[in-house]
C-alpha cells in the first residue's frame, strides 16, 4: 500500500514591468525542511483518516505554510500525482495549483520547515532538487502561461 499525501503548488503574480512578460511575473513558494536532506517542496503532508485529498492539501499548507484557504485560489483544470520510492516504500503525492491573493501574504512556517523562498521557475528548478518536481514546476508554468 502506497503511502499518500497531498499539497498545493502555490504562485503568486508580482506586478510586472511593463517591459517584462505575464510569465516572468510568476514566483513560486518552496519550503525548506528541517530534517533529512533540508530538501525544498511546495507545502504537502499525510491525508488524515476521513480526509479528502484536498482537505489534506489546504490543510497542510496551513500548517506548513500559515497561509488560510481563504488566502487562496484553487486554479481549475490542473491536479498532477508524483509517485516515487521512499524508505523502500511506494508514495504517490497529488498536488493542485493555487495562488495567493495577496502577493504581500505573510507565510509562517511550522517546526517542519526552516527557511521558504518565493522563486522564479528557473530558481524554483535547482531548489528542487527531484527531477518529477522540476518537470512539475515547468508543466504547471506552462499550463499557466497558456491561459493568459
Amino acid at each position: 500500500m502506497a503511502v499518500r499525501a497531498c499539497g498545493l503548488i502555490i504562485y503568486r503574480r508580482l506586478q510586472p514591468a511593463a517591459t517584462s512578460k505575464a510569465a516572468d511575473s510568476i514566483e513560486y513558494l518552496l519550503l525548506q525542511t528541517s530534517y533529512g536532506t533540508h530538501h525544498w517542496t511546495p507545502p504537502k503532508g499525510h491525508v488524515d483518516p476521513g480526509e479528502d485529498d484536498l482537505q489534506t492539501a489546504f490543510r497542510e499548507t496551513q500548517e506548513e505554510a500559515g497561509l488560510q484557504p481563504s488566502q487562496l485560489t484553487l486554479v481549475e483544470g490542473y491536479r498532477k500525482e508524483l509517485h516515487y520510492p521512499v524508505h523502500g516504500k511506494p508514495k504517490t503525492v497529488v498536488y493542485w495549483l493555487a495562488e495567493v491573493k495577496d502577493c504581500d501574504t505573510e507565510i509562517k512556517l511550522s517546526e517542519e520547515h526552516q527557511a521558504f523562498q518565493w522563486l522564479k521557475l528557473e530558481e524554483a528548478c535547482k531548489f528542487a532538487e527531484y527531477e518529477d518536481m522540476q518537470a512539475m514546476l515547468k508543466e504547471v508554468h506552462q499550463f499557466l502561461c497558456s491561459k493568459e
